[in-house]
């Protein structure tokens, strides 16, 4: 399935890369390379995200990161004391070289980071801003973008996954037209008639964007 995602996807994959190796230059390892305002705004976002994994989940899980960047959130696990196996994909070169020298990587370690090209199936699945940065493509084409990046996320999670989205819900005069702002309860719909029948929106966060948890079990 990655192989045919990347393929049919490729030329905005060439911008998120193009983009993600430039950021790392040019702000190295923060949240503001990876497009991120602060500390704060990207654990909460975390935060977020690891609803997808109940309580009884944490120990044994596998989970696959979309978009790692630097790795920001295996240090959130780390320091949160989660003994869990990380595995971190992007499509940067530059972001998974910063990765590694800030965390190390061992194959078949606590903690991977390799090209999405390599991912495999995980416990459970997070993406986070990934779907922020339009790169200049039409509303509709990058809608579709998102819905074959939310089978990705699908079909390579055994037990659940979550993702975040901004929301069309933003102030108007705060928007910034290089953006994407989706409309919470269409993707919502989406979620819950495609993958799960067990499907939680969180919008409650004080940030400008919305946070969607798909759980399979």
């Amino acid at each position: 399935m990655i192989t045919s995602f990347l393929k049919r996807h490729k030329a905005i994959i060439e911008c998120v890369k193009e983009f993600n190796d430039e950021q790392v230059l040019c702000h190295s390892v923060s949240p503001q390379g990876v497009g991120w305002n602060s500390d704060h705004a990207q654990i909460t976002r975390y935060e977020q995200l690891l609803y997808a994994i109940p309580q009884k989940g944490w120990g044994t899980c596998v989970i696959n990161d979309i978009g790692c960047g630097y790795g920001a959130l295996w240090s959130m696990l780390q320091d949160t004391q989660k003994d869990v196996r990380y595995r971190g994909y992007d499509v940067s070169d530059g972001m998974l070289s910063a990765a590694r020298q800030t965390h190390g990587s061992t194959v078949g370690g606590q903690a991977e980071f390799n090209h999405l090209g390599k991912i495999a199936i995980a416990d459970y699945s997070v993406a986070s801003g990934i779907f922020g940065m339009r790169f200049g493509f039409g509303e509709a084409d990058w809608h579709e973008y998102v819905l074959d990046t939310l089978d990705l996320l699908n079909f390579y999670s055994r037990f659940g996954f979550a993702f975040n989205m901004l929301t069309s819900y933003s102030d108007l005069d705060k928007r910034k037209d290089e953006l994407f702002y989706a409309n919470p309860c269409s993707y919502f719909d989406i979620c819950k008639r495609k993958y799960s029948l067990n499907v939680a929106l969180l919008h409650d966060y004080g940030l400008y964007d919305f946070t969607i948890v798909v759980k399979k079990r």
